[in-house]
């Protein structure tokens, strides 16, 4: 039965993380008029938010010109998370995923009825939560799901290395991807983010995707795809970038300076086996056709800038032609691009292809190249894999009945 979601209207949103990602939609649904309440572990991450508010601005590009710009004062800001959650039934959540654990366990003694939870990008964030909620016997009656990107590319601007409290937006999505945990939830989630204003650009634009499960959204994740290729084969390129070339580091652009046509065959290759493993699985996946991968948005550009009647991308940046459109970054190897996207992105869909008979060559060797370059094995130096997130013993039926239904069947001893 479909629930009413009314409440959303007038509800605190807590948005729990304090990077860009978070600095961003905390901005961007206070200038929209409702009450906001921001939380990070880290003090420096909101040291004087209070005092200078979070301004926003940037070019926002997309297709149909939607904006929103200015100075935020947010009602709470605040290292205690008890204090930002309460009574606020929107919780908006971007942070690494490597803190997923740390902000997900201080989260569940705190959840009340009624709550959504959204995560930006999801990265198993909800199989995760789900996880922790049944392991402390938590029976809140709450909706969990997660989108396969943020609504914006947007970044902190930073001085001679200070952070400050001003984000700039690059673009933002005219659509998303997302699901919940389970499935038979997704009519009232999908609802939900139309009472969330960071993602007005994206229900007045194209609207969102309605994804496939959890896992689908982890494919829907274009962060391993684009990333690690593209930051591990252009390795000499950005740490040459100001050594060798004398440019300012942090000027350095995998999308403008790294790509090349040589490494988005690579792309595309680790794309089809995200596929395979998809089709193994059997559950939906987003859908690029092979020419999308060569232009210095990668399959990005769609996100912001849609495509045309026929399925191609409305606006391409050739790979033969200077292009500033990129965001800036990595600067160097223990940037997100490698630390974050191969440890759980990669390794996931490599345990996935293991698990379901689906072989990952071009997925495995940048889990090895990222590796040698950290002198590790992200293969056994990282928490992720299946049992992790909570499926790891489970049969292919089982899954489906979990994902799909949220009927969970607990390991046997």
């Amino acid at each position: 039965m479909k629930r009413d979601l009314s409440y959303l209207a007038t509800c605190p949103i807590a948005v729990l993380g304090a990077g860009a990602v978070g600095k961003t939609l905390a901005a961007d649904c206070k200038l929209a008029g409702r009450e906001v309440r921001l939380y990070s572990r880290s003090k420096k991450s909101i040291a004087l938010v209070e005092r200078t508010g979070i301004l926003m601005d940037g070019i926002q590009r997309n297709l149909y010109g939607f904006e929103r710009s200015g100075r935020a004062y947010l009602d709470i800001v605040t290292n205690n998370m008890a204090e930002a959650v309460k009574g606020a039934k929107l919780i908006l959540m971007s942070v690494p995923a490597l803190a997923h654990e740390d902000y997900l366990k201080k989260l569940v003694p705190l959840l009340e009825d009624g709550m959504i939870i959204h995560t930006f990008p999801d990265n198993y964030a909800s199989l995760l939560l789900r996880k922790f909620m049944r392991e402390s016997g938590c029976t809140k009656d709450v909706i969990i799901g997660g989108w396969g990107s943020a609504p914006y590319g947007t970044r902190i601007e930073k001085i001679q290395g200070f952070w400050t409290n001003h984000v700039g937006i690059k673009y933002r999505a005219i659509s998303l991807r997302g699901a919940c945990l389970p499935m038979s939830d997704m009519d009232d989630f999908i609802e939900s983010g139309k009472y969330l204003p960071c993602m007005d650009s994206v229900y007045t634009g194209n609207g969102p995707e309605r994804g496939d499960t959890m896992l689908d959204i982890g494919f829907s994740n274009v962060n391993p795809v684009i990333h690690v290729p593209a930051s591990l084969l252009g390795v000499s390129s950005m740490e040459n970038w100001s050594l060798v070339y004398g440019n300012a580091p942090d000027s350095y652009s995998m999308y403008s300076h790294g790509l090349c046509p040589s490494i988005c065959r690579v792309q595309y290759q680790f794309y089809q086996e995200e596929v395979s493993i998809a089709k193994a699985i059997g559950i939906d996946y987003p859908r690029y056709s092979y020419d999308m991968f060569f232009s210095r948005r990668s399959i990005l550009t769609q996100e912001y800038m849609g495509l045309d009647e026929n399925g191609k991308d409305n606006v391409i940046f050739p790979l033969d032609k200077p292009c500033d459109e990129g965001n800036t970054g990595p600067n160097n190897i223990n940037h997100r691009y490698i630390t974050e996207d191969i440890p759980v992105g990669c390794k996931i869909y490599h345990d996935l292809g293991v698990k379901f008979g689906v072989p990952t060559p071009i997925i495995d060797s940048m889990i090895v190249l990222g590796g040698a370059m950290h002198e590790k094995s992200f293969f056994s130096e990282t928490k992720y894999n299946l049992d992790y997130i909570g499926i790891g013993h489970m049969n292919k039926e089982q899954i489906h009945n979990y994902l799909y239904k949220g009927n969970y069947n607990e390991k046997s001893n």
